[in-house]
């Protein structure tokens, strides 16, 4: 939703910068977290829906910001309850967000830039190259979008920055959003219930090593060896993965955490028994975790899904010898809203 051009966007804000707007308009430092509830917590719309503020402070409010907010072009929703949202933005760009029922959790996938510039062969998104990065707004405001076509009784559980783009290629935009869904006063998510998945940008890792930010970091690894990681990901010849696994070690984590290795299995490329054996050996001294994920097949793509038999023997082959290894379940895939499917067509 547009907002007038010499208006300020609230939801561009982080904590204190919305506190020194506030500020700027003589009010007290406790309006920032009354502001905060209202505009994620509760989800107004509008400056009338703050009933606990005066109505000069709305006015003025008013008079100098707005309220953004995303409207789904199109919501689609598979048997198994995966529901798939199109976005259209301002500039006429059209993102994805994908919402996913689990037995124990809702988890939304946020979209975090306008297509992908990482070209990952066995992704869609990145088909279509990068058009620009999200803003912080365009990022939560997915998250109430897809909150509001719930029932009162149902809450997003988790959210997965796993969408269209590369987190940490929007480094700031995407800290700032980050900020938010951690913060108590506004989405209020516990860090084990955020995760960011990145494709291994070495020197955007050790950034976010420095913030107080926490969350969960995942890392979409997919090979055991420089030539394959290279050819799948073309990226990665920029990021040995002998740098990559250095600060994956170093990566501060919270007592009991771990880092989530995300390993796309394509069949006669990276799904042998040599490579889990790699995969256990690389990992060696690294608080860590695996999903696997089968290859979600398109037209588009140049690989094939490995058969299951496949998938269950590399996954036997990481839990002998001690690494938690999860087979992550396809779902959505007959709306395109699968891993790597996103492709935000009109």
């Amino acid at each position: 939703m547009k907002g007038s051009l010499d208006k300020t966007d609230l939801k561009e804000l982080n904590i204190s910068e919305l506190s020194k707007l506030i500020g700027s308009l003589g009010k007290e430092r406790y309006r920032t977290p009354q502001i905060l509830k209202w505009l994620y917590s509760i989800g107004v719309r509008s400056f009338d829906e703050m009933t606990n503020l005066s109505k000069k402070f709305r006015e003025e409010l008013d008079q100098i910001s707005f309220i953004s907010e995303l409207l789904p072009l199109r919501t689609e929703e598979a048997k198994d309850g995966t529901k798939k949202f199109l976005f259209q933005l301002d500039d006429g760009n059209r993102i994805e967000s994908v919402l996913i029922p689990e037995k124990q959790r809702l988890t939304l996938c946020v979209s975090t830039q306008v297509g992908c510039a990482m070209g990952c062969r066995f992704c869609l998104t990145g088909k279509k190259g990068l058009k620009r990065n999200l803003t912080a707004s365009e990022i939560l405001n997915q998250i109430l979008a897809a909150r509001r076509s719930l029932p009162q009784d149902v809450s997003i559980t988790n959210i997965v920055l796993m969408g269209m783009g590369e987190p940490l290629a929007n480094f700031e935009n995407t800290l700032k959003a980050l900020s938010l869904m951690a913060c108590p006063d506004a989405f209020k998510f516990s860090s084990r219930r955020i995760t960011l998945s990145t494709v291994g940008l070495v020197p955007e890792i050790e950034r976010l090593a420095r913030e107080k930010i926490t969350f969960q970091l995942a890392i979409s690894l997919n090979a055991t060896n420089d030539e394959t990681r290279s050819r799948i990901m073309p990226m990665s010849h920029r990021y040995p993965l002998k740098e990559l696994l250095s600060v994956c070690r170093r990566f501060p984590l919270k007592p009991r955490t771990r880092i989530t290795f995300e390993y796309v299995l394509l069949e006669g490329v990276n799904d042998s028994s040599k490579d889990a054996k790699e995969l256990v050996k690389i990992l060696r001294g690294i608080p860590s975790k695996v999903n696997l994920i089968a290859l979600n097949e398109a037209p588009a793509i140049p690989f094939k899904r490995p058969s299951d038999e496949k998938v269950r023997a590399f996954q036997e082959i990481l839990m002998e010898s001690g690494i938690t290894a999860i087979v992550r379940a396809s779902k959505g895939s007959e709306i395109s809203a699968a891993c790597g499917q996103l492709e935000a067509k009109g």
